[in-house]
């Protein structure tokens, strides 16, 4: 051991020039070198360009995808600067494409707050390119360089096609920056195009459409009257541009706030508050003297914090926070110190308040006030320090503080206002924080003292359950039935060694609409949850839940079909765990029976039918066959009206049923469509249900 280290001296040590660095260690920089990696290259450009409009220099931004799989941005910005660097003696363009940390955001005036800040993002894009272009206007003309792999020179194209394949000549002795057009006086911008090395990406890394837009709508939420063109050229089955040439504007001038807007899906418990605030601190931090060295120099710096925040019915945090609009995706100081200031603030006016809200001795925690909260945390600074390159976390330490004592006075003045309307909505809110805390500490006693009960013990379950044998969850179902009447037929339907049963008196209470609180107390849902066994919102459990299946066996009318969609309600909002392990379903009962009359003594035949189509079809088959049926058929209206046999065969039984899994693959689809069925604003529905009044088969209504 000794021996080999001491062979290992100084001359073993690489020394990695330049761009050169980068694409020997690429994840440095980037993170990875698959389709993640490839999309922060694309943010490292858009972002120099949004950085332009930041600073009032620029209003639109267009993104291109190529057939090709080159992208192109252009903005319309001051153009990267085209004079000679004097310490480099190169243009500003080679400068800023070719030299890591350099750039004009390390304290030169050129940007107050930015989001590119360590002068190696468009260097690293450059050196991890097969090919890049660059066009810059300014000053009335056009200027041009080209790259390949972060080395500048001259692509021989031939005619109008442009390929990272084609012959290059770097420069040998001096580097130039070609004039190739002229522009209108007072024109500005910058135009890149590259396409990605596929020696450092991976085969199957590619640009995501999606992603892009999504990042491009954040955008112009967060710099309004920013002006961002997506257009996707390369048909890629799968995406919306998979039939022609697709192009989205996203372009919003409410800023933050309608941000949050978009972003809630539930309905509101307070309208959105906005919250304001800028403090200072100071830093030591290297600064570049006359003669071009550093010196630790002690600098006041200005943090602006800007909020926009509501809270609504439902129970999930949808939280977003940004430093000089680069989304911080792990959070940092500035949301630590947010949540921070929250839970304290709360906690101190539902202290004072704790008699008239009956808060008891319990003490809230964070969860319990960012349960149903929407909020848009922006602070802007200038060079923030981040935790890497790809700076999903801020960590500079006074931001905390700075942000906490912004929350703490104006969420202060909010929760204690004079003015009518935002007292009535800090009433609700601090009653709905309260609920969540009342809930958590419910479901946490609940899930110490709850046990699987087997037939010899006794069971603190609702009595109307008819519980199953099993101890085998995986094995075990529960029928949620509705009313007393079909319970008595389901009883001796099921197999009672796995199947349980929990009858539900008519329609529950509607979710969507009512608060916690409300769902804790009404005594369906609450049974209901009892049942299930694994909590309710952020303390559900899914290991937790008694049954492996849970089926809904409701009429097949409307108004079954109406409970069907309150209890999937229910599930969706306060256990949706349930659903996303696809362990819900819907029973498919018969609408039909028809009896088929057979010759001589052979009994006749039941054939049970599911639709209006089947039935059609199977009596154009039995009247083509020759057979004969009795009249009337029998439509079922309700599973009362079946005997145990009839509902066990064609409902219960696994061997001849027929289940519908219930599924949420799109969330946010799924969500909004509960909104707009089940919710409390009624406008849009009423909206909905005149436009598909058109549509009614008036034979199907039950009247």
């Amino acid at each position: 051991m000794a021996a080999a280290s001491s062979t290992y001296t100084a001359r073993h040590l690489s020394v990695l020039e330049g761009l050169e660095a980068v694409r020997k260690r690429p994840g440095m920089y980037i993170g990875s070198t698959d389709s993640r990696g490839l999309m922060h290259c694309l943010w490292e450009i858009i972002d120099n360009s949004v950085d332009e409009a930041l600073a009032g220099y620029g209003q639109s931004i267009t993104v291109i995808l190529h057939p090709d799989n080159s992208v192109e941005i252009h903005d319309d910005g001051r153009g990267i600067p085209v004079d000679v660097e004097p310490k480099t003696g190169l243009t500003g363009v080679e400068v800023v494409l070719t030299k890591l940390h350099a750039g004009g955001k390390f304290g030169g005036g050129s940007y107050s707050a930015s989001g590119g800040l360590h002068g190696v993002g468009a260097s690293v894009v450059n050196a991890l390119s097969a090919r890049l272009d660059v066009q810059v206007d300014r000053g009335g003309k056009t200027y041009q360089m080209t790259f390949r792999r972060g080395e500048p020179g001259h692509f021989l194209d031939t005619g109008r096609s442009l390929s990272p394949d084609a012959p290059f000549e770097p420069f040998v002795d001096d580097s130039s920056l070609d004039i190739v057009g002229s522009t209108k006086r007072g024109v500005t911008g910058t135009r890149i195009r590259y396409w990605a090395d596929r020696q450092i990406f991976t085969p199957d890394a590619k640009f995501s459409y999606e992603e892009l837009s999504a990042r491009a709508r954040q955008t112009s939420f967060l710099v309004p009257g920013l002006r961002i063109t997506i257009r996707d050229e390369r048909r890629v089955p799968g995406t919306p541009g998979e039939a022609g040439v697709h192009e989205e504007v996203f372009h919003h001038d409410g800023g933050i706030s309608e941000f949050v807007d978009y972003l809630a899906g539930d309905a509101p418990v307070t309208d959105i508050w906005r919250l304001h605030g800028s403090s200072t601190f100071k830093e030591t931090v290297p600064v570049l003297d006359d003669k071009g060295h550093l010196r630790s120099t002690e600098v006041e710096r200005d943090c602006e914090v800007d909020i926009a925040l509501r809270w609504g019915i439902g129970y999930e945090t949808t939280m977003r926070s940004f430093v000089n609009i680069i989304a911080t995706p792990k959070g940092g100081r500035h949301q630590e110190g947010f949540e921070q200031a929250m839970l304290k603030t709360f906690r101190k006016v539902i202290e004072t308040n704790a008699r008239k809200l009956k808060a008891g001795n319990d003490k809230i925690e964070k969860d319990d006030v960012l349960a149903g909260l929407t909020a848009v945390l922006t602070v802007r600074l200038a060079e923030p320090q981040f935790e890497g390159q790809t700076k999903e976390i801020l960590g500079t330490p006074a931001v905390r503080t700075i942000v906490a004592k912004v929350v703490e006075r104006e969420m202060t003045a909010k929760l204690n206002s004079s003015n009518r309307g935002e007292k009535a909505q800090s009433a609700l809110l601090l009653e709905k924080v309260v609920n969540e805390m009342k809930s958590r500490i419910s479901a946490r006693v609940h899930k110490e003292t709850q046990r699987r009960k087997n037939a010899l013990e006794t069971s603190s379950m609702p009595a109307k359950l008819a519980d199953c044998r099993t101890d085998d969850v995986d094995r075990s179902e529960l029928f949620i039935v509705e009313g007393d009447s079909a319970l008595g037929t389901a009883k001796l339907a099921r197999s009672s060694d796995f199947q349980a049963l929990l009858p539900i008196r008519g329609k529950i209470l509607n979710v969507q609409k009512a608060s916690v609180g409300d769902m804790l107390s009404n005594a369906e849902c609450a049974a209901l949850i009892q049942v299930v066994g694994a909590g309710s919102g952020r303390s559900f459990a899914l290991e937790a839940a008694r049954y492996g299946k849970v089926i809904l066996m409701t009429d097949a009318d409307v108004d079954g079909a109406h409970i069907r969609t309150l209890l999937l309600t229910l599930f969706f909002r306060y256990m949706r765990p349930m659903i996303d392990a696809g362990r819900v379903f819907a029973a498919v009962p018969p609408l039909h029976r028809v009896e088929v009359v057979n010759a001589g003594a052979k009994a006749n035949e039941m054939v049970y039918t599911y639709s209006e189509q089947e039935l059609h079809a199977l009596l154009a088959r039995l009247e083509k066959s020759g057979k004969r049926y009795k009249e009337p058929i029998q439509r079922y209206k309700g599973l009362g009206e079946m005997d145990a046999g009839q509902l066990a065969e064609t409902t219960m039984d696994p061997r001849h049923r027929t289940l519908r899994r219930v599924t949420a693959a799109n969330a946010e689809m799924a969500e909004r469509t509960f909104e707009l069925l089940m919710g409390s604003d009624v406008a849009p529905r009423k909206d909905f249900i005149i436009a598909g009044s058109s549509s009614l088969d008036r034979e199907r209504i039950d009247a």
